[in-house]
């Protein structure tokens, strides 16, 4: 039993790191075999294969999880993912006369996604779920909701820039967030980031229970993960990189960005938050700001971000958390507002 636990703590992990590889994928399906009533594990070697191409082993695996559980979302929605890369034309060369047959069908599906809004806002309910449920079971209860609220930000401008950005550096992806982009953490907490954000300043997206947090809340701004911690292949230039990109984000917030930051943080209900400790309320803008340059402990700390934040306890963010097209404007004026840093941050342009 303690061997199962063990290998279970060790899929988590990846998981939670957003990593589906080769190392991901034997520690699932080593579990899979050894207890084959555990449906996380299924779900998970699932999404592995996805990652990896393994279609055929992919769609197997889904079929575990829905004898398992025929009501589970994640593998529905890997299902999904199968059948649209097993069409024909997935993945081949565009023809030159074929791009702008592309190019206007993506901006028609960006002009829909403008109109349309995301299934479901985040209320009492949703928060009491994170809070009582186990992290897993509150991805699975929460996953229809955020997945809805990924894919119709993936069509805003700003989330084109950030992948056009990641793509002029070398990065792959055309997406800024995939499916199945958020993890869940430890108890009553939820989080997701950018395809490929691991180690960069991340896009980060998070719901945390008062449990979590002291308060319920959303949080929506750049983190960066600094922690050695983790089994990531790539740990030790993964994390290399990543101080990197903290340290410019360092220099530009101590030079051009400072007032401007701290500008914002006090007009926009901006918070700093690190380690695994709540928002840092009680700390006003400019000392917050202040923090940030002078932190020289980051790989302890592990975590450090700077964003704006909802709290369901005060009226008007409970109204713009259980509202889909408010909090989706929400989210795009907050990453809209950071992109300009976010942007010098990953080009490496430190003023």
């Amino acid at each position: 039993m303690a061997d199962i636990l063990s290998l279970e703590q060790q899929a988590i992990e990846f998981a939670k790191r957003g990593d589906f590889g080769m190392d991901a994928k034997r520690a699932n399906e080593e579990l899979a075999q050894r207890a084959p009533a555990n449906q996380g594990a299924w779900t998970r070697l699932a999404r592995c294969c996805v990652e990896l191409g393994e279609l055929d082993e992919a769609a197997a695996a889904i079929d575990r999880v829905l004898q398992l559980n025929p009501q589970n979302t994640i593998a529905r929605n890997l299902q999904g993912e199968v059948t649209r890369r097993r069409s024909p034309g997935y993945g081949s060369p565009v023809s030159p006369r074929s791009k702008a047959t592309v190019r206007a069908r993506a901006a028609s599906r960006r002009r829909e996604s403008a109109e349309r809004v995301p299934t479901g806002g985040f209320g009492r309910a949703e928060f009491a779920g994170l809070a009582h449920l186990s992290a897993g079971g509150a991805a699975d209860a929460l996953g229809p909701r955020i997945e809805s609220l990924l894919m119709t930000i993936n069509d805003r401008p700003f989330a084109a820039k950030v992948v056009e950005a990641r793509n002029r550096a070398g990065r792959s992806g055309s997406r800024l967030f995939r499916r199945n982009s958020f993890y869940p953490g430890d108890a009553g907490h939820i989080y997701a980031f950018h395809h490929g954000g691991r180690w960069e300043p991340q896009i980060n997206l998070a719901w945390s229970a008062a449990s979590k947090a002291g308060r319920d809340c959303m949080r929506a701004g750049i983190g960066f993960n600094l922690s050695k911690d983790g089994m990531d292949s790539d740990r030790a230039p993964g994390q290399e990189r990543v101080m990197v990109y903290f340290e410019r984000f360092q220099q530009l917030v101590a030079s051009m960005w400072r007032q401007l930051l701290t500008d914002w943080m006090a007009a926009n209900g901006g918070f700093i938050q690190y380690g695994d400790k709540p928002p840092a309320l009680e700390v006003l803008p400019a000392d917050a700001v202040a923090w940030l340059i002078d932190s020289r402990n980051a790989p302890e700390l592990g975590w450090i971000f700077c964003g704006r934040w909802l709290f369901l306890d005060r009226a008007e963010h409970a109204e713009t958390l259980g509202d889909p097209g408010k909090l989706v404007r929400w989210i795009e004026q907050t990453f809209t507002d950071l992109l300009p840093l976010w942007t010098s941050v990953y080009r490496g342009q430190t003023a």
